[in-house]
């Protein structure tokens, strides 16, 4: 039903946005690409351990009816207060001037929406927009189909950002259920630098479905370091499509922090275009009850002398379900690789579930490469140490999980940002601080 009602909205969709033939075409095509392919199912080997069938049961509004607002006070917990930082804030899908800061000095820190039609923008759009994410992905079809409203992000040549860029998207629930999909394209100069942020975040307990993608692109010498915070409500489903391009000696390092919502599906590729570039993947998951989270990772070494370093973490709790496939490839012309990849899971129930499936394929002959997957319980001896010394049996398990998880939190860059998230994970670990998020 879902699939006959985004067929059946397109036309309509079209005639309410300045839409040239170009971008027409584009739409045209992905649209073409999701009829065809409908929504992915466990019959797809990419999908085998993630249903979206109880999701695609709920009557989704496929736009918001009423643009609604939102109080700073409702949401000033959501965001990274203690310093400053540029906002682009979107509600429902729409954006809100109101809770956003950008600025246009010397940096392009705006809409997708004035992207896609502004003449001023024509250049990098046709460059850069539907350049690497995947035409073949159903998700990202549809997302592309629709694309809109979302955050551009264009840092000129050897500009380093005086501060973290914060992309926030709230769902209100004025709708019983609604459906969005913002759209991203960040686009770093040359020797250029960046930090982002970026989180989706429902207000109430109403069914939210949010098919974002986000293309990033990283120039010779550019670094990007970005954050995705997934901490939402349990009615919250969030399928996030990353793709990023690399040139010579780019460092792009992509932290994923899922915490909450019902689920969440991330798919995240990196593709390398020169020598000398660093990708780096990490990814904190702690999850009870029924979720669902599910790290799928590509990175595509196709240039000689590059590294790729994933890291993920995962504590799974009650009947909660986790899924990491991980994906290394090394194209024959890729030398000197240098790509690893782990993935370390904790089960703190018999009921709690984790399917691994990390991937090698290796066409080159001169490459250090290696991957590793454990899945476990937490050391009873060490345990029975930290009680021994005094430490009750709740704190002692809360600081085992903590330690397990500290290598990836030590490679958060922005120090208001870490003190945030180890709250975050303090509260999910059963540990008492001053307040929750």
């Amino acid at each position: 039903m879902l699939k006959e009602k985004l067929l059946s909205s397109f036309m309509a969709f079209e005639e309410k946005i300045d839409v040239t033939s170009e971008l027409h075409d584009i739409r045209t095509s992905a649209l073409k690409n999701f009829e065809n392919k409908g929504f992915p199912t466990k019959k797809e080997e990419a999908w085998k351990y993630t249903s979206l069938n109880s999701i695609l049961k709920n009557d989704f509004s496929v736009f918001p009816k009423n643009e609604t607002s939102v109080d700073f006070s409702d949401v000033k917990k959501y965001f990274l207060h203690e310093i400053d930082t540029y906002k682009v804030v979107f509600i429902d899908g729409i954006f809100s001037s109101f809770l956003s800061s950008t600025t246009h000095d010397g940096l392009d820190i705006c809409l997708m929406s004035s992207a896609l039609t502004k003449p001023k923008y024509k250049m990098v759009i046709d460059t850069y927009f539907n350049q690497i994410a995947s035409r073949e992905e159903s998700l990202t079809s549809l997302n592309t189909a629709f694309a809109n409203e979302g955050a551009y992000i264009h840092i000129p040549k050897s500009k380093v950002v005086d501060k973290p860029v914060e992309i926030m998207y709230f769902s209100t629930g004025s709708e019983a259920s609604l459906l969005v999909q913002p759209r991203n394209l960040v686009v770093v100069g040359e020797n250029a630098h960046i930090q982002i942020i970026e989180r989706h975040q429902s207000l109430n307990e109403n069914a939210v479905l949010t098919n974002s993608v986000t293309e990033i692109f990283a120039q010779k010498r550019a670094i990007v370091d970005y954050y995705k915070i997934q901490n939402d409500n349990h009615e919250a489903n969030l399928i996030d499509n990353t793709f990023v391009s690399q040139k010579q000696e780019s460092t792009v390092s992509v932290n994923t922090f899922s915490f909450g919502g019902n689920l969440t599906r991330n798919n995240l590729n990196f593709y390398h275009f020169g020598e000398g570039i660093v990708s780096r993947l990490n990814g904190i998951t702690i999850i009870g009850e029924t979720q669902h989270v599910d790290h799928y990772t590509l990175v595509q070494h196709a240039t000689p002398n590059c590294e790729s370093h994933q890291d993920y973490k995962g504590i799974f709790s009650d009947r909660s379900v986790g899924v990491f496939n991980g994906k290394i490839f090394v194209e024959k012309e890729a030398q000197k690789t240098n790509a690893f990849q782990k993935s370390n899971n904790i089960l703190l129930s018999d009921k709690a579930t984790i399917n691994a499936k990390p991937q090698l394929e290796i066409f080159a002959d001169d490459v250090k490469c290696s991957h590793g997957c454990t899945i476990g319980q937490l050391d009873e001896t060490a345990m029975f140490y930290m009680q021994q010394r005094g430490i009750p049996k709740k704190e002692a398990k809360a600081l085992l999980m903590y330690a397990f998880s500290n290598a990836v939190i030590e490679s958060i860059k922005i120090p208001e940002l870490k003190q945030r998230i180890t709250k975050i994970i303090a509260t999910k670990l059963g540990v008492k601080i001053g307040f929750e998020l």
